[in-house]
């Protein structure tokens, strides 16, 4: 297994602590690229944006591999971003309530410029039926502010969950398994 510089495209605070836990070496390079998918069926949005997150900086990082990640919320096929007020996550957490949902994850590997496996990974959340008073409390904490869907699984907002079905670190942002599996056939020691 070749040693090669591992290079996570994402200023994520959560892709950071899990990359860390699980003992990988990399170093942090923000992409700034703009996130605009070109396909038609919002369930390939994730898969590409995170192929653009990891060629735009793997065009400036010669030799190195480049992980780009993009997670979204799915509720009934619509996809749910990160909300850009208070207001709006509270829409969100409200219209996740008391159902099921679907957290897809885009996983990208580029070296060189060019994208070298590009997967994703999707995981059914299952939100307990919450009170006005829970999901407004929960929004007051500000911790629904930078995250998809308006929730952190890993944080307060595992007051909502009543169950998930598949990855837990998915619907954190960065799938554990398929990203392992998919730098294993890469053969990049990590």
């Amino acid at each position: 297994m070749n040693k090669a510089k591992l290079i996570l495209a994402s200023g994520s605070p959560r892709r950071r602590e899990i990359l860390t836990q699980i003992g990988v070496d990399f170093r942090v390079v923000v992409s700034n690229d703009e996130e605009h998918p070109k396909s038609t069926d919002p369930f390939d949005f994730p898969r590409e944006n995170a192929m653009a997150k990891a060629l735009a900086v793997s065009a400036k990082e010669p030799g190195a591999y480049v992980l780009g990640f993009d997670t979204l919320v799915f509720l009934d096929g619509a996809p749910l971003g990160k909300p850009k007020d208070e207001k709006e996550a509270l829409e969100m957490l409200q219209k996740l309530n008391g159902r099921g949902h679907l957290v897809v994850t885009g996983v990208a590997i580029a070296k060189d410029g060019q994208v070298v496996d590009a997967q994703q990974e999707r995981t059914e959340v299952f939100f307990r039926e919450n009170s006005l008073q829970e999901l407004e409390n929960y929004v007051n904490s500000k911790d629904p502010m930078d995250k998809a869907g308006a929730y952190g699984i890993q944080t307060r907002g595992a007051r909502l969950i009543s169950q998930i079905r598949g990855c837990f670190y998915n619907v954190v942002g960065l799938p554990v398994a398929l990203t392992l599996d998919m730098l294993g056939k890469l053969k990049v020691n990590v």
